[in-house]
């Protein structure tokens, strides 16, 4: 019996990620092997990712993998995916949606500090502009590298906070205080591991057919669209949340803010899921419609 070629970058999370997907295959009496992959983001760590230029930083050299066949599948944090896939590659399978959240860690001599007065870290444009909507005028630095190599630069800098992904912080069992940020909405996908394999290895695709939670693909599918409506690629301001319940309803939360978090446009809304609508497009349609369409334009000229 052939063994599955797990690709994943060789991150803690990512590994952590790629042990999580070899579990559901090995309860199948499935043989794995993971085969860790040294990204372009991983190798520079000094240069904001909106400015090398590229989406898909983080999965470009797991999809090369793929495609040359030196893995059967790529293991992502989903929100690192671009909405654009290379030819022949697609996602086969999402497992359940853990912990979608942002939170807030400080340094412990900025325990007393109000939200206003932090001085914060981040790279991710979108925490960025979000919090300056909150509190304009707060000094923000650049940031980069995996969750442990942030909560180094934490101590050692002069910044008081920096936000992380949830996920990131349980997944690894991290022993870190952290605050949740109502005000925040998450990145499209936020919180979801994605398998991707390549198109035409029907195989594959059949054995991940019943690892994949079908109401975590439903919602990332809506906040991908929108975003691919948005044509945010993994740049612009964008936050979308998308949940389901048992009875088909979903609650969909958005927000596209300028870069400096002045002006921002949101959406809130509930409605019946079915399978022939493209919810997400829909949604995006009404927010470029809103002035989401300038904003998006301003936003494209400011970044490049």
């Amino acid at each position: 019996m052939r063994s599955i070629k797990i690709g994943t970058r060789n991150s803690p999370l990512a590994m952590w990620q790629a042990r999580e997907v070899a579990r559901n295959l090995q309860n199948k009496n499935l043989l794995t092997d993971i085969v860790p992959i040294v990204s372009s983001g991983d190798k520079n760590l000094t240069q904001p990712l909106y400015t090398m230029g590229i989406t898909g930083v983080f999965t470009k050299d797991l999809d090369v993998a793929l495609l040359n066949k030196e893995v059967d599948i790529a293991v992502h944090s989903l929100k690192d995916i671009p909405t654009e896939l290379p030819e022949n590659v697609e996602i086969i399978a999402v497992l359940e949606r853990d912990y979608p959240q942002d939170v807030l860690v400080r340094k412990k001599d900025a325990a007393t500090l109000e939200l206003k007065d932090l001085k914060i870290a981040t790279s991710s444009l979108r925490r960025r502009a979000f919090w300056l909507k909150e509190f304009p005028g707060t000094e923000i630095s650049d940031i980069r590298g995996n969750v442990q190599t942030r909560l180094k630069k934490l101590e050692e800098n002069e910044f008081d906070a920096t936000l992380f992904s949830l996920a990131a912080i349980e997944r690894m069992g991290l022993d870190v205080d952290y605050e949740y940020l109502p005000m925040m909405i998450s990145a499209p996908a936020q919180g979801v591991v994605a398998i991707c394999g390549r198109s035409d290895d029907a195989e594959i695709k059949e054995i991940f057919k019943d690892v994949n939670h079908r109401n975590t693909q439903i919602c990332i599918e809506i906040e991908r669209n929108f975003l691919k409506a948005l044509e945010g690629g993994c740049t612009a301001p964008i936050g979308a949340f998308a949940e389901m319940n048992d009875h088909n309803e979903v609650r969909f939360i958005a927000r596209l803010c300028s870069l400096d978090g002045k002006n921002c446009i949101e959406t809130d809304e509930i409605f019946q899921w079915n399978e022939t609508e493209n919810f997400g497009k829909k949604l995006a349609g009404k927010v470029l419609e809103n002035g989401g369409k300038e904003l998006m334009a301003e936003i494209k000229s400011q970044i490049h």
